[in-house]
């Protein structure tokens, strides 16, 4: 004797397997992007002596990624001046085993800032000192980007100018519109520098 079917079973297991692989690629999907798009907290904190403790992004030491690194510098006026401080201080380059990121000629012509939009003014030797390539260039931008946003949450969006004139594309980054951070790029688990 033949048992029945059931086909309406198979069509609800096959629904409400559908249902639950949808729900676990949503909120991958969704943790993804609050992870691009949320900044960790780290906002400047007055020291001592009137300096700050400031976050900063550099290369990882495998080149792969940015990494974070604390620095207390001296206390300053106004974002437009911290800004470009911060800058300046991607310039000089890490103090412990991470990966300079900027060429250390780079000069900050000036910084403005209106609402959410820092817009940063560089002089023509951050374009000519980085190494040619797409890694390197996207790394150091977002440096810059990324470095803002943390130390100053008010900032969503950094934009970009050379010598005082708008920038559209550096090299294979489109700067037509400004950026907001990425921090996709950034390791977490940082690999030790080969010796």
């Amino acid at each position: 004797m033949k048992r029945p079917r059931h086909p309406r079973r198979g069509m609800t297991i096959l629904g409400f397997a559908f249902v639950i692989s949808a729900a676990v690629f949503g909120a991958l999907m969704l943790q993804r992007y609050e992870q691009r798009r949320t900044p960790p907290p780290a906002p400047p904190q007055t020291q001592a002596g009137g300096t700050v403790l400031v976050t900063l992004f550099f290369a990882a030491p495998d080149g792969t990624g940015l990494v974070r690194e604390g620095r207390e510098v001296d206390a300053c006026d106004g974002p437009e001046e911290c800004i470009g401080g911060l800058i300046e201080e991607l310039a000089s380059g890490p103090l412990g085993e991470l990966e300079p990121i900027l060429p250390p000629a780079t000069s900050v012509l000036g910084v403005e800032v209106t609402g959410d939009l820092a817009m940063v003014d560089l002089g023509r030797e951050f374009v000519d000192g980085l190494p040619a390539g797409s890694s390197a260039e996207m790394t150091a931008i977002y440096s810059i980007v990324d470095t803002v946003a943390v130390n100053f949450p008010q900032i969503h969006r950094v934009g970009f100018r050379v010598e005082g004139e708008p920038v559209s594309t550096f090299g294979h980054l489109d700067l037509s519109r400004p950026l907001a951070p990425d921090f996709s790029l950034e390791q977490r688990n940082v690999p030790p520098p080969a010796r």
